[in-house]
């Protein structure tokens, strides 16, 4: 299973775009099909909101992919 760190910068990011962000889509429209298909889970769940509002802490994955997200490093700003 490939695992990723997302490190977010502010208080969420939408679903959709994290799975562009991360690259494990193309863009944020194919990020949408993929998760209308019912193919993403959240913490364990299936997601079917491509707008879901991702927070530090979330798990998110698709496929052999596992996201999880990390809140900033402030001593990195």
């Amino acid at each position: 299973m490939q695992q990723l760190e997302f490190n977010i910068d502010g208080e969420y990011v939408e679903l959709n775009q994290l799975l562009k962000l991360t690259g494990v889509c193309d863009s944020g429209g194919a990020g949408k099909a993929i998760v209308a298909s019912g193919a993403v889970s959240v913490n364990g769940k299936v997601e079917l909101r491509k707008t879901c509002k991702i927070r530090a802490g979330q798990i998110v994955t698709l496929g052999d992919v596992k996201i999880r997200v990390l809140a900033a490093d402030p001593a990195s700003e």
